[in-house]
C-alpha cells in the first residue's frame, strides 16, 4: 500500500509537467501568470520544507543528521545545477555555430528546450525522493508537498514546452519527453522507498534532509528569481500567500 501511495503522490506531483505542457499547446499564457504560479508554488514549498519535512526529520533523527543532510543536499543541487549550466552553455555555443551553417544552407534551426528538460529531471529526482520518504515517515498521503511540487512543475513544463514549440518540436515529442521524465521521477520515488523500507528511522531522516536541502536550493536559485524577474513587486506577496496556504492546510489536516 505504501508503494502505491508513493507512486500516486509522485505521479500527481511530478506529472503536472504534463499539465504545463498541455497549457502551452492550447493557450498562449502571459508570462506574468506563469510567474505568479511559480511564486505561489515557491511559498508553498518553503512552508512545507519548514513546517513538515524538516520537523519530521528532526523528530526522527535529531538535529545534527538534519543539519548535515540538509547542507549536503543544498551543495549537491547547486553543484549539479552548475554542471548542467556549463554543459548547456557548451551545447548552445555549438548550436550557434551549427545554426550559422544551416542558415547559410537554408536549413531549419536546430535544438530547443533541452535545457528545460534537463533542469526538470534535475529538480524531479529530489522532489520524488521527498514525496516517497514523506510517505514513509508519515504513513499517509503528503498533500502539502504534492501541491507545492505540483505547482512548481506547471510553469517548468509550460516554459519548456513553449521553447520546444518555437524550435519546431512536435506536440507528441514534447508530451512524450515530459511523460518520460515523470516516469523516471515516479520510479525514483518508489525505488527510494523500497530500498529504504527497512532502514533505521535516522537514515530516513538524513535522506529526507538531503532532498529537502536540494529543494530549498532549487527554490532559491530557480523559482523565486524567475518569478521576481517577471513580476517584481507582487512576487513577495504571492509567495507569502502560498506560504500561508500551506500553513493553513497543515493545521487543518
Amino acid at each position: 500500500m505504501e508503494v502505491l501511495t508513493t507512486a500516486l503522490a509522485a505521479g500527481l506531483g511530478i506529472g503536472t509537467l504534463l499539465v504545463g505542457a498541455a497549457i502551452a499547446l492550447v493557450w498562449d499564457v502571459p508570462r506574468r501568470i506563469v510567474a505568479a504560479v511559480m511564486a505561489f508554488g515557491a511559498g508553498i514549498m518553503l512552508a512545507t520544507l519548514a513546517l513538515e519535512l524538516v520537523v519530521e526529520a528532526r523528530d526522527a533523527g535529531g538535529v545534527w543528521p538534519v543539519v548535515l543532510g540538509f547542507a549536503g543536499g543544498a551543495v549537491l543541487y547547486v553543484g549539479g545545477d552548475r554542471l548542467v549550466q556549463r554543459l548547456v552553455a557548451r551545447h548552445d555555443a555549438r548550436e550557434r555555430a551549427s545554426r550559422n551553417i544551416t542558415a547559410r544552407r537554408g536549413g531549419d534551426e536546430p535544438g530547443g528546450g533541452g535545457a528545460f528538460a534537463v533542469g526538470a529531471l534535475l529538480d524531479g529526482i529530489p522532489e520524488a525522493v521527498v514525496i516517497g520518504l514523506s510517505v514513509a515517515l508519515s504513513g499517509s498521503f503528503p498533500v502539502a508537498i504534492v501541491v507545492a511540487i505540483g505547482l512548481s512543475n506547471i510553469p517548468e513544463g509550460l516554459a519548456g514546452s513553449v521553447a520546444m514549440l518555437r524550435k519546431g518540436r512536435s506536440p507528441r515529442l514534447i508530451l512524450g519527453l515530459w511523460t518520460v521524465i515523470t516516469g523516471i521521477a515516479m520510479a525514483a520515488a518508489v525505488l527510494g522507498v523500497a530500498a529504504l523500507a527497512d532502514a533505521p528511522v535516522k537514515v530516513l531522516a538524513v535522506v529526507v534532509s538531503v532532498a529537502a536541502g536540494a529543494l530549498l536550493a532549487m527554490v532559491a536559485n530557480a523559482m523565486i528569481p524567475e518569478a521576481f524577474e517577471e513580476d517584481h513587486w507582487a512576487t513577495g506577496l504571492i509567495a507569502a500567500a502560498g506560504f500561508l496556504t500551506a500553513f493553513v492546510m497543515a493545521e487543518l489536516t
